[in-house]
């Protein structure tokens, strides 16, 4: 963390513009900005586990649009015992 303390009979102007200046050299900003949208890469194995569960997703999807019971109420409750 950056602290920047006012000096004797210094102005509100130029304890912000040191304040800025040490802010600038330290690189913290720089840092910041490149690192703010990244995302973590997931694991092997939750890719893995993602996959079977959109594959069993898409069997029970499946299975209800052949019953004819294919709505919303019934995909919710179907995704619920498949969560468990």
């Amino acid at each position: 963390m950056i602290e920047v303390k006012k000096k004797d009979r210094e102005t509100s102007e130029s304890l912000i513009r040191r304040f800025s200046r040490r802010v600038q050299q330290s690189g913290v900003l720089v840092h910041a900005r490149k690192t703010r949208f990244r995302t973590d890469e997931k694991s092997r194995r939750e890719l893995r586990q993602g996959a079977m569960y959109k594959a069993k997703v898409k069997k029970v999807v499946d299975r209800l649009k052949k019953m004819g019971k294919f709505d919303e109420e019934n995909f919710k409750n179907a995704k619920k015992k498949l969560i468990k």
